[in-house]
């Protein structure tokens, strides 16, 4: 083998391909497998507004630069391109020749315009004519103008016009006709405003059946009553993917909002790096090329409805439970439940919380109830990503009004949470809060909370650690873990952490919890070398871990190290990974599996075997440059002997995994772990439905003052 890494933007796609495969497995409820179609539509627009459009940015100044798997920049594109281009075929293939024709047998149907009835052409021209047209804005463009077009909105759908005069078009006044032998173009962008789907009334042939069309497809037929004297000769809908990976200049202090500001209003007319379009009208096609300065390889030909993403309000409908996954209802552990403290359960002993199987409910409450507590004095915490109508941010404004001292770190460079968290960083100074901004060139991405308490003219503090973020949506579709705590020693590391990150500090030696950039990485390969020191032909070491990337170079290579010592190494990846795994005197000892299921992987764990004195780290990073080097991190130890077994066993379940499993092959490609490392007549197991029934069972055990235990699966 020529390369010790993967590629990480092909290896980001065939995760997007794992996720399409969700999509196309008929065994999922149909609804369900929309969503991840949708998922996997949303992530290429992600992944293209910020990697592809990194590379492109590169392309001209770095022509003979390789990235660590020996690829150049071109290399890397043409590859993302063929690749991309197969997975979109797949997409659509699933979407029109499974999803659509499944869709309609259960009453629910999309309606082409060429499907239309006379009622469907009544209601939808009256529909078009009352709500849309006044909307639109045609924008007219000349063809024999060469400059480039930059001022398509960003993932913004728009239709194309090629139009030609009606035979009298002396009506035409002449400041309104196009220049002589000029063929008529004009673009109209869909308003952002407006439903993109649009139901059509009741069919009275079938009345059960709920049947919809879109707003483009309406704008397609409808759109002559746009340009009066002119008959419409081709069209296209298409959506301009832009370059959207800016950075602040961080060095404005005068005005750090401002800055981000600027960064959001430069996104929407950015450079152009890809074109997604149906296939109507090549001319209309090769013009948007030319001018938006791309290449065939940029553009993207889709048989069907752009963006599917839209499609995923179809789960809103009611009357569609069989069609949805069954309801899964998160517990609130005992500790938790309005008959304990709060506090006098964290004194007692650290508590966990699995979202999405326990509930984040306790999270809110305890924010909520140290808001209102004149026992407590003042709450710090770190903000990263947070919801649209967030119960944490308005339990920190009410903990100030209250005259707590209230301290947010928030990060306003969350990459497309900046417009969310600046309005949130406005209302918390508004009500009173200390608001940090996150640190000059890094970003503060580490989770983590402290309340301090005056109890018997003693000051303790409660601490709360996290793998996710403070945000209750998220957490219901997220699987992280968080633990509470008031042990001292990590009490005073948070109390130490907050403070560096505030002020100015000397680095101080924390005795429980690591710090990227800072020791997180060292201590973590140190971690790996003290594995492969205890390790012995008799009794190999073990490291298991979780995480939803792994990229960083230095880590992998202590990995590589460590199989070639003999030590076994379990990798239970989401996302990227650049690592190799399975190569003789290389990496014959590591193993890579990756699950997708209903609910997002998202925790950060990892196990050493320690010579038999087992240590487990949940940490808020993953083993990638940006988290390790670039980014404000934490990870700590398990220190609480029944959490760890709980912990333990957790990572053991993802191991455990067959029915969502997939396991990673030397030569970068994917199979699914029946077909590989078990029988096909053996029962399929899934971890996610096993921690479900768990909390179920603990729940119930609870209902009845029972004991419920946490069993280490073998």
């Amino acid at each position: 083998m020529n390369n010790k890494f993967f590629n990480r933007e092909l290896s980001w796609i065939e995760f997007n391909a794992r996720v399409l495969e969700k999509a196309c497995n008929k065994e999922i409820p149909l609804l369900e497998r929309i969503k991840f179609l949708s998922i996997v539509s949303s992530n290429f627009d992600e992944f293209f507004m910020v990697r592809v459009a990194d590379l492109k940015r590169h392309q001209n100044t770095n022509s003979f630069w390789k990235d660590i798997s020996n690829l150049t920049v071109d290399q890397q594109l043409e590859k993302i391109s063929k690749r991309v281009h197969q997975l979109y075929k797949t997409q659509y293939d699933c979407l029109n020749n499974d999803i659509l024709p499944s869709l309609k047998q259960h009453k629910i149907s999309y309606i082409s315009v060429d499907e239309f009835s006379l009622n469907d052409k009544i209601f939808t021209e009256k529909y078009f004519r009352e709500n849309i047209f006044p909307l639109l804005t045609p924008l007219k463009v000349s063809f024999s103008n060469n400059t480039k077009i930059t001022n398509f909105s960003n993932l913004k759908l728009h239709v194309a016009f090629m139009l030609s005069p009606l035979v009298d078009s002396s009506i035409i006044p002449p400041a309104f006709k196009p220049p002589e032998n000029e063929i008529p173009l004009a673009f109209v962008q869909l308003p952002s405003g407006v439903n993109r789907i649009l139901w059509l009334p009741e069919d009275v042939s079938d009345k059960e059946n709920r049947r919809f069309t879109l707003l483009d497809d309406l704008l397609i037929k409808y759109g002559t009553q746009l340009f009066p004297g002119y008959n419409v000769e081709q069209s296209m809908i298409f959506r301009v993917t832009c370059d959207a990976a800016f950075t602040v200049d961080e060095q404005r202090d005068n005005d750090f909002i401002l800055a981000m500001e600027e960064v959001l209003q430069a996104r929407k007319t950015s450079l152009p790096v890809r074109l997604t379009c149906n296939k109507s009208s090549s001319s209309i096609k090769e013009f948007l090329i030319k001018h938006l300065n791309l290449t065939q390889d940029d553009v993207y030909e889709v048989d069907g409805i752009i963006d599917l993403s839209s499609l995923s309000h179809l789960s809103e409908l009611s009357n569609t439970d069989k069609l949805k996954y069954s309801k899964w209802k998160p517990c609130i552990p005992k500790e938790f439940d309005e008959n304990h403290s709060i506090w006098d359960e964290i004194k007692k002993q650290d508590l966990m919380l699995h979202t999405p199987y326990d509930s984040f409910e306790p999270v809110v409450k305890m924010i909520n109830e140290a808001a209102t507590d004149p026992k407590v004095l003042a709450i710090k915490i770190t903000l990263y990503r947070t919801s649209g109508n967030s119960p944490i941010v308005k339990a920190l404004e009410l903990a100030a009004r209250n005259g707590k001292q209230v301290t947010v770190f928030i990060e306003l460079k969350a990459r497309f949470d900046e417009k969310q968290n600046i309005e949130w960083a406005t209302r918390l100074q508004n009500a009173g809060v200390i608001v940090i901004y996150g640190i000059v060139n890094l970003k503060l991405h580490a989770k983590m909370m402290i309340i301090v308490r005056k109890e018997d003219n003693e000051i303790l503090r409660y601490v709360h650690l996290s793998t996710g973020n403070y945000n209750e949506n998220t957490a219901k579709l997220y699987s992280d873990i968080s633990i509470f705590t008031a042990e001292p020693e990590i009490a005073n590391d948070a109390t130490l952490f907050f403070n560096m990150i505030s002020g100015y500090s000397a680095l101080q030696t924390m005795q429980k919890i690591k710090i990227a950039p800072i020791n997180l990485k060292s201590n973590l390969i140190s971690l790996i070398e003290r594995e492969i020191q205890n390790s012995s032909p008799e009794k190999p070491g073990l490291i298991i871990a979780k995480m939803n990337s792994l990229a960083h170079p230095e880590v992998i290579q202590a990995l590589y190290k460590a199989s070639c010592a003999n030590v076994k190494i379990k990798l239970n990846v989401r996302g990227i990974c650049m690592l190799v795994p399975g190569v003789k005197n290389l990496s014959e000892n590591i193993q890579v599996t990756s699950i997708i299921d209903r609910y997002l992987e998202h925790s950060r764990i990892c196990y050493f075997q320690n010579g038999g004195d087992e240590e487990i780290y949940l940490s808020s990073a993953d083993w990638m440059p940006r988290n390790l080097d670039r980014r404000v991190e934490i990870m700590f130890p398990i220190l609480n002997k029944s959490i760890f077994t709980r912990i333990k066993s957790i990572l053991n379940t993802y191991l455990e995994d067959t029915e969502n499993t997939s396991i990673l092959n030397s030569d970068g490609s994917w199979s699914k772990i029946l077909n590989s490392q078990t029988e096909k007549t053996e029962k399929k197991f899934s971890a996610q439905k096993h921690f479900h029934e768990l909390a179920k069972t603990i729940e119930k055990s609870q209902k009845e003052n029972l004991t419920g235990e946490f069993v280490v699966r073998r």
